[in-house]
C-alpha cells in the first residue's frame, strides 16, 4: 500500500465518521434485517403457538402438531458488490467509480460497528478481485483500502457475472448491496436469483451530464468501456434533446428491471452530497421493514 492510499483511507474515515454514527444509531437491525431469526429446534405445539410455525413434515409422522421455533440472529453479513467498469470512471466532483468506493466504506464501517462480517467483490467486465467476509474495524479499513487501491483490469460491465459470484460465494442468507449504474446487459436474471435467497439493495449512482450534455459546439465523445469516439455537435438543442430523452428512457427502463427484480434502490448522483439521501433512503426502509 502507497502511503497515497492510505491518507485516502483516513480522510474517508474521517469524513464519514459522523454518517457513521448517526446513520444507523439504534435503527440498524431495522434498516439491515438479514435473516433476523435462525432456527433452533422443533417443539409440540402449544395452545396460542402461530399456526404457520406450524412444521407440518414433523407433525405427519408424529401424528399431532408440531412448530418450529427460532431464536433471534446475532450478526449479520454484509457483501458490497462494487461496479469498477469504465463507465463509472466518470462524474464531478466525485467520478461515479468515488461515489460507490465512499457509500461502500460507510456501509463498511457501519458493519465493524455493530461487529458484523463484511466483505467485498470489486468486478468491471470480469470479477477481479474479492475481500473475504470478516469482522472488525481492522477488516473494514482493509475492505476500504482495497477499494481505494484497486484499479480495473477490464473496461466493460460484467454485472451479471458478478451477481452469480455472488449467489455462489455466499453460503448462508446475507445482506448484498451492489454499487453501480447498471450500465450493461443481461442482470435482471442473476439479480432475481440472489434476491431470492439474500436481502438485496441497489445503489445506483449517476451523474447529471448523461442526462444533459452542456453546450460546447462540437465535442468528441470517448465510450470508456468500448473505446468508439463519435463527434457531437452539442451546440444543436436537437441534438442535445435526444440525448436526453434516450438518456431518460435507460433510467426508466433501469427502474423498471430493478423494481421486477424486487429489490430496494438507494439513488444518488455525484454532484449531490451523498449523505442526505443516503439517510433519507435507509431511513424509509427502516419504516417500511417495521410494517
Amino acid at each position: 500500500m502507497t502511503p497515497e492510499v492510505l491518507r485516502q483511507v483516513q480522510g474517508i474515515e474521517l469524513r464519514t465518521r459522523a454518517l457513521v454514527n448517526s446513520l444507523f444509531t439504534g435503527g440498524y437491525r431495522s434498516v439491515f434485517r438479514g435473516q433476523g431469526i435462525e432456527f433452533a429446534e422443533v417443539r409440540a405445539y402449544q395452545q396460542g403457538d402461530e399456526f404457520r410455525a406450524i412444521d407440518w413434515n414433523v407433525s405427519a409422522r408424529m401424528g399431532h402438531p408440531f412448530v418450529k421455533t427460532f431464536h433471534e440472529e446475532r450478526e449479520l453479513t454484509l457483501l458490497l458488490v462494487v461496479d469498477q467498469s469504465g463507465s463509472l470512471h466518470f462524474g464531478r466532483p466525485y467520478t461515479k467509480a468515488g461515489l460507490a468506493v465512499e457509500v461502500a466504506a460507510v456501509l463498511a464501517l457501519a458493519a465493524a460497528r455493530h461487529d458484523d462480517r463484511v466483505g467485498a467483490l470489486l468486478f468491471a467486465d470480469e470479477v477481479e478481485f474479492v475481500v473475504p467476509l470478516a469482522k472488525g474495524r481492522p477488516h473494514a479499513l482493509r475492505v476500504i483500502r482495497d477499494l481505494v487501491a484497486f484499479t480495473p483490469r477490464g473496461r466493460g460491465t460484467n454485472l451479471a457475472a458478478a451477481l452469480r459470484y455472488a449467489t455462489k460465494l455466499l453460503r448462508h442468507r446475507a445482506i448484498v448491496v451492489v454499487l453501480s449504474d447498471f450500465r450493461a446487459e443481461g442482470w435482471e436474471e442473476p439479480l432475481g436469483q440472489l434476491t431470492r435467497r439474500h436481502e438485496v439493495v441497489a445503489i445506483t449512482v449517476d451523474d447529471p451530464r448523461e442526462l444533459e450534455l452542456p453546450e460546447a459546439g462540437w465535442v468528441e465523445l470517448d465510450d470508456a468501456e468500448t473505446g468508439r469516439r463519435v463527434l457531437l455537435d452539442t451546440g444543436h438543442a436537437a441534438t442535445r434533446a435526444r440525448v436526453r430523452v434516450a438518456a431518460e428512457r435507460l433510467q426508466q427502463d433501469r427502474a423498471r428491471r430493478l423494481v421486477h427484480a424486487g429489490v430496494d434502490r438507494v439513488a444518488l448522483h455525484t454532484h449531490i452530497p451523498y449523505a442526505v439521501p443516503l439517510r433519507r433512503a435507509f431511513a424509509e426502509r427502516a419504516r417500511r421493514l417495521k410494517r
